[in-house]
C-alpha cells in the first residue's frame, strides 16, 4: 500500500539556521544586506554593459547574462527566508516548495553553463586571437546562452517531476532555509534510489557542489546549509566584485552613466 502524501495539504517547515529568537534579527539584517548588495552590484553590471557600446562584446554579453541569473538565483531563496523570519513563520506550501525547487535548480544550472561558456570565450580569445571575432560571432553568443537556458530548464523540469512522484508522510521539517533538492528528496517515505542516482550523476556531470554528494542529507544538515549559503548568497554577492567592479572598462562605463562622479580613476 502506497504511503499517503500529506504535503499537499500541510506543506513543509523550513527550520532555517537557528531556533534562538535572539539571533533572528541578526540573521535577518545580515541576509537582507547581502541580498541588497547582490541585487545592486549585479544591476550595475547590467546597466554598464547596456549603456556603453564599448562593452558590447561577447565577454560582457555573457557577463551581463550571468549577473541577471545571479539576481534571479538569489531571489528564489532569500526573500522567502526574510519573510519567514519577519513573520515568525516557517511554513512553505507544497506548491511553493516545488516552485522554489524548480527555479533554484534552473538558475543554478544556467549559472554553471554560463561560467563554462565564459571559459570557452576566454579560451578562444587567448588561443585563437586572430579568428576570435569570426568564431565568437553574435549568433553563436546568443545560441550558447539560449542552449544554457534550454538545457537547464529541461534538467530542472526532470528533477521537479521526479520529486512530484515521491510520497511524503509525517516528517515535513527541512533543516534548511529553502527547499533544497537533496533535503526534499530525503524527506520522502517512498523509494528514492532512482532520484539519488540521477542526482549524483548530474552533480558529477555538471561539477555540482559537494552538498549533493553527501550520502545522507540528515547527517550533515548544518554543513549542507552552510554550503548552500555559499553558492546561493555569498557567491552571487561577490561575483560583481570579482568579475567587474574592479574592471577598468566597467568602472569607466559606470562613470559615464552616473555623470563622471562615481569613481576617480
Amino acid at each position: 500500500m502506497e504511503p499517503e502524501n500529506n504535503t499537499q495539504n500541510s506543506g513543509y517547515l523550513l527550520l532555517g539556521f537557528s531556533e534562538k529568537s535572539k539571533l533572528q534579527p541578526f540573521i535577518f539584517w545580515l541576509f537582507f544586506s547581502m541580498y541588497l548588495i547582490t541585487v545592486c552590484g549585479n544591476l550595475l553590471i547590467i546597466l554598464a554593459t547596456i549603456s556603453d557600446s564599448h562593452l558590447h562584446t561577447p565577454m560582457y554579453f555573457f557577463l551581463s547574462n550571468l549577473s541577471f541569473v545571479e539576481i534571479c538565483f538569489t531571489s528564489t531563496t532569500v526573500p522567502k527566508m526574510l519573510v519567514n523570519i519577519q513573520t515568525q513563520s516557517k511554513v512553505i506550501t507544497y506548491v511553493g516548495c516545488i516552485t522554489q525547487l524548480f527555479f533554484s535548480i534552473l538558475f543554478a544550472g544556467v549559472d554553471d553553463f554560463l561560467l563554462s561558456v565564459m571559459a570557452y570565450d576566454r579560451y578562444v580569445a587567448i588561443c585563437h586571437p586572430l579568428h576570435y571575432t569570426v568564431i565568437m560571432n553574435p549568433w553563436l553568443c546568443v545560441l550558447l546562452v539560449l542552449a544554457s537556458w534550454i538545457m537547464s530548464a529541461l534538467y530542472s523540469l526532470s528533477q521537479s517531476l521526479m520529486v512530484l512522484r515521491l510520497s511524503f508522510c509525517a516528517n515535513l521539517e527541512i533543516p534548511h532555509f529553502f527547499c533544497e533538492l537533496n533535503q526534499v528528496v530525503h524527506l520522502a517515505c517512498s523509494h528514492t534510489f532512482f532520484n539519488d542516482m540521477v542526482l549524483y550523476f548530474s552533480a558529477v556531470l555538471l561539477g555540482g557542489l559537494g552538498v549533493y554528494l553527501s550520502p545522507d542529507a540528515t547527517q550533515s544538515s548544518h554543513s549542507s546549509a552552510a554550503a548552500s549559503v555559499m553558492y546561493t548568497v555569498v557567491t552571487p554577492m561577490l561575483n560583481p566584485f570579482i568579475y567587474s567592479l574592479r574592471n577598468k572598462d566597467i568602472k569607466r562605463a559606470l562613470k559615464i552613466v552616473f555623470g563622471g562622479k562615481l569613481w576617480k580613476l
